[in-house]
């Protein structure tokens, strides 16, 4: 880990580590810890967690609440845990359905830490009179000249810069990655050394909340009737065959569209590339009419130089693709548009666009539907 001044603390300050059972938090922590912080570990209980308890990786759910109160006493700190299941339900499951049922493929990660982590629980923090609050994502806090600067982390494979886009300037100030600059087997290598007994936890795969990985599922039993059947259409309009809901269906899939066999063995693979819940329709077709060249974004945040405008980025248009280079436009308000030197293939409204300057998150902000 980092020295103790080498995140911008003084020697014994009071730390809040948000701890969600996991060997990353549970590592932030026991380090935190060891470096002579007074380290308050904090977990949410986000849902309920009745049925969640026997699946491995469902994050704040009952065993990994029981996990993160286990490393707590086993590093001898004071644990809490808090009930933010009506705030996450209206912060993040809900958008995510009202996002589904938009036709939008939905990233609840940023909305948690935008929401119940770095709004609510920042606030908790600075009310237990702490001087940051400490998580386990990868990413890298560095001072700058204008204050702090949101960076990728030194691990490219496990980099979460792309998912705290939207952290404000004001919330960076406050907040600390100590993971940032270690690759996951050293950080794996510490909480051995520790002695946490996390150490060899599996690190959780699905969104929490639904942990087998069924969204449609989900949206159905929380929306009834946003499930409605209608036609599978090509770029003409002619129906190549039936869906049992939009929800089913995101931007650039291929498996599932169960369309009409009479299409012969040949014939060439269509691709979603529009999915229309006004009138209960998904539009398919060839891979090639997935390129995007213009992105059109909203609710901007911006993290870099304030003037930035008429720029030339790197951004990244999902969490799983590396930086591609782009002229970034800004609008007016919190709106902006990105055109790429290289066509992107299959943009999906609701996800992120997030830019950079090198290392540096210079902001992002969510991707618009296409206007018609």
């Amino acid at each position: 880990m980092t020295s103790p001044d080498a995140i911008g603390l003084r020697p014994g300050a009071r730390v809040v580590v948000a701890m969600s059972g996991g060997v990353d938090s549970s590592v932030v922590a026991a380090l935190m810890k060891e470096a002579g912080y007074d380290v308050v570990g904090v977990t949410l209980q986000l849902y309920d967690h009745g049925a969640a308890v026997q699946k491995k990786g469902a994050c704040c759910a009952g065993q990994d609440i029981h996990d993160a109160r286990n490393v707590a006493d086993r590093i001898g700190i004071p644990h809490y845990v808090l009930d933010y299941e009506s705030r996450f339900r209206d912060a993040v499951i809900d958008e995510f359905v009202d996002s589904y049922t938009r036709g939008e493929t939905p990233i609840p990660c940023i909305q948690c830490n935008r929401t119940v982590k770095f709004r609510d629980l920042l606030a908790v923090a600075k009310d237990l009179n702490a001087d940051a609050l400490a998580t386990g994502h990868y990413a890298r806090r560095v001072a700058g000249p204008e204050g702090a600067e949101l960076h990728r982390a030194e691990d490219d494979t496990r980099d979460q810069s792309y998912f705290l886009f939207a952290t404000t300037r004001e919330q960076l100030e406050f907040l600390r990655f100590p993971l940032g600059g270690m690759p996951k087997t050293q950080v794996r290598a510490e909480a051995e050394r520790l002695g946490l007994p996390v150490a060899a936890k599996p690190d959780s795969q699905d969104i929490c909340f639904v942990p087998d990985g069924n969204y449609a599922k989900l949206v159905e039993r929380l929306k009834p009737g946003a499930a409605e059947p209608g036609d599978i259409v090509d770029l003409q309009g002619n129906v190549l065959g039936r869906h049992e809901g939009t929800i089913h269906y995101t931007i650039g899939q291929r498996r599932g569209l169960a369309l009409s066999q009479s299409r012969g063995p040949d014939a060439e693979p269509l691709y979603v590339l529009r999915v229309d819940p006004e009138m209960k329709r998904v539009v398919v077709g060839p891979r090639e009419a997935l390129a995007e060249r213009r992105v059109a974004l909203a609710g901007v945040n911006w993290l870099g130089p304030r003037a930035i405008d008429n720029a030339e980025v790197a951004v990244k248009i999902r969490s799983t693709t590396s930086p591609k280079q782009a002229h970034l436009e800004r609008g007016e308000g919190d709106k902006a548009e990105l055109v790429l030197a290289e066509p992107e293939y299959g943009v999906a409204a609701g996800q992120a666009a997030v830019f950079y300057d090198g290392n540096r998150v210079l902001g992002g902000g969510w991707i618009q539907r296409k206007q018609k």
